[in-house]
């Protein structure tokens, strides 16, 4: 017999929290860019757990936003500031006061997020002009991602879950913003991977692994050769930063998501 799935959490009904998640109101717009992929097969994302939380969020999919006439809208509307999270060593940084409530001059704040594999992502953003046009913002992180059933490719590679947690802390520390609900996010987050974890370990269960598990991420072999290099050069930030976001392995930011 086939379960009866939510498609919000992409969990079992009887499992579902959907109902649980307070949606956090802010100041700032949130626009998720998700993958096709991510979209339809990741059920390990944390997209749709960040929009779960934030009321003032919306999930776009496509991998070309250029045509995306919901996307442009935002883009163009002058009472908006549109800002990608992306790292770079031309981002701001609203860890360091790099963007101020001056700074916005009575406009919206509205951030778009990449929602891919950084592999994906990076194939997002060269696909979509209007994206590449926009002005930058990161982070300095205050912590390693805190995913285990995934491997980041990189040292500061967060998922999109993390990194707007990370940002949220970073707008209200800058005036920004308010972040209500700082736990929650994280919560869920703890929960989804905890689901997993269970599965992995049942045999019964789907998702169950032979090997009893997932490994520490800390003992996982790195890609060596030229894969290993590649990896290691997703992203260029300065010293003390981190980048913005992802959440599988191989290439992207903000996350093949």
């Amino acid at each position: 017999m086939t379960r009866e799935m939510c498609y919000r959490c992409f969990l079992p009904q009887h499992l579902c929290w959907c109902g649980t998640a307070i949606r956090m109101p802010t100041r700032t717009r949130f626009v998720i860019l998700m993958h096709p992929k991510e979209f339809k097969h990741e059920k390990a994302g944390t997209g749709r757990l960040t929009h779960l939380c934030l009321a003032n969020s919306e999930i776009r999919m496509g991998t070309c936003f250029d045509e995306h006439k919901a996307v442009q809208a935002l883009i163009r509307d002058p009472l908006n500031l549109p800002v990608l999270l992306y790292p770079g060593e031309a981002a701001l940084n609203v860890s360091k006061g790099e963007l101020s409530p001056q700074d916005l001059g009575g406009r919206r704040l509205v951030v778009f997020l990449l929602d891919a594999t950084w592999s994906c992502a990076r194939k997002m953003l060269k696909l979509s002009p209007t994206l590449q046009a926009l002005p930058r913002l990161m982070f300095s992180s205050t912590t390693s991602s805190r995913f285990v059933i995934k491997q980041q490719p990189q040292a500061g590679c967060l998922s999109t879950l993390e990194a707007t947690h990370e940002l949220l802390l970073a707008l209200e520390m800058a005036g920004l913003d308010e972040y209500a609900l700082p736990e929650q996010m994280l919560g869920l987050f703890a929960r989804m991977q905890q689901f997993h974890l269970d599965c992995a370990r049942d045999p019964s269960r789907d998702g169950y692994r032979r090997s009893g598990g997932y490994s520490d991420p800390a003992s996982r072999r790195r890609p060596k050769g030229a894969s290993g290099l590649r990896r290691n050069r997703y992203v260029k930030v300065p010293a003390g930063s981190a980048p913005a976001q992802p959440q599988a392995a191989p290439p992207k930011p903000g996350d093949d998501s």
